[in-house]
């Protein structure tokens, strides 16, 4: 069978019967115990709302509960998800909310085993993040306009997402009380909610202090505003809108724009922090991994561009 398009897939989740009340309401509380159990991000809490209310609808045009769901139920909705043509790693995290779920349903006593016990995950292609070299990074912080507020907010934005190795998530969400100029360092709200001190370095501190001196207070006018970053309604800007800076500036410094990405600034803080000695503590620290195996990645994207390097100059490469 052919797999179905986006589009296709989209249309057919919309004639999908709705969400069962007994399963919306057991979504529900699961979302809630799992937030205050482990401090979820809304993002995660959100993917897990959506992995399963999914389940439940497809469960639903098939006159079943999301509770009562068995092994041979969950392989049947897999083996549907394939023909639909949903993406391993979608899938993959599919499994991670159904895992969460049905274990919480289990501590909850509502029953009695877990019919994920004996799922795999689909096997995933490991992707390298992807870097721009230190010249584009300098190319891009530079696109920006910075003789208007709009264009040294922009500039401060992109200093502050290099030096820092910000998620894009973490730097429009920054309030104004999260810098301190005098000692230099930032304070960053991440995953979970957990906080880490970066520091900014010269270049950040200098394009932050001209944004907080000379365009913040055009952007804010009288109003006490929280966000460190406005937009010209005195709002943070969304993070689709920052991609679009982005996607736009690209284009000013000559990198093609399918080539980057605002995490794409976060990949290259990474990578060419280690390309100049950083250990893979210390970057732990800075990027916010609670796992030292998410950082090690990093070290492959280094060695590739290692290898390249070689490849280019070495007489014999």
């Amino acid at each position: 069978m052919p797999r179905k398009s986006p589009a296709d897939r989209r249309q057919y989740v919309m004639q999908m019967p709705p969400v069962p009340e007994p399963d919306q309401r057991g979504i529900e509380a699961f979302l809630d115990a799992i937030w205050a159990e482990n401090g979820l991000a809304q993002a995660t809490l959100a993917s897990y709302r959506r992995d399963l209310e999914g389940f439940a609808r497809w469960r639903n045009l098939r006159d079943g509960g999301l509770e009562k769901a068995d092994r041979e139920t969950l392989f049947r909705y897999l083996a549907w998800r394939a023909e639909q043509g949903y993406s391993p790693r979608s899938t993959a995290r599919l499994l991670s909310s159904l895992r969460a779920y049905y274990a919480w349903c289990v501590r909850q006593g509502t029953r009695g085993d877990d019919p994920t016990a004996l799922l795999e995950p689909p096997r995933l292609p490991r992707s390298l993040p992807k870097a721009i070299t230190e010249s584009q990074v300098d190319a891009l912080l530079a696109a920006p306009d910075t003789d208007n507020p709009l264009g040294l907010r922009d500039r401060a934005m992109l200093e502050l997402m290099y030096a820092c190795g910000l998620r894009v998530s973490e730097l429009v969400d920054l309030p104004a009380t999260a810098v301190n100029l005098r000692q230099g360092v930032l304070r960053v709200t991440g995953k979970g909610s957990k906080e880490r001190l970066v520091p900014l370095g010269e270049e950040a501190r200098h394009w932050l202090e001209r944004y907080l001196g000379e365009a913040r207070p055009q952007l804010a006018g009288k109003r006490a505003l929280p966000a460190l970053f406005l937009d010209p309604k005195g709002q943070a800007p969304s993070r689709q809108q920052f991609w679009q800076l982005v996607k736009r500036y690209a284009g000013v410094a000559g990198i093609d724009p399918a080539r980057i990405s605002p995490h794409g600034l976060r990949h290259s803080f990474a990578t060419h922090l280690l390309n100049h000695g950083a250990d893979l503590r210390s970057l732990q620290m800075l990027l916010g991994h609670s796992s030292l195996s998410t950082t090690q990645i990093y070290t492959l994207v280094a060695r590739e561009q290692l290898k390249q390097l070689h490849a280019k100059h070495h007489p014999r490469g």
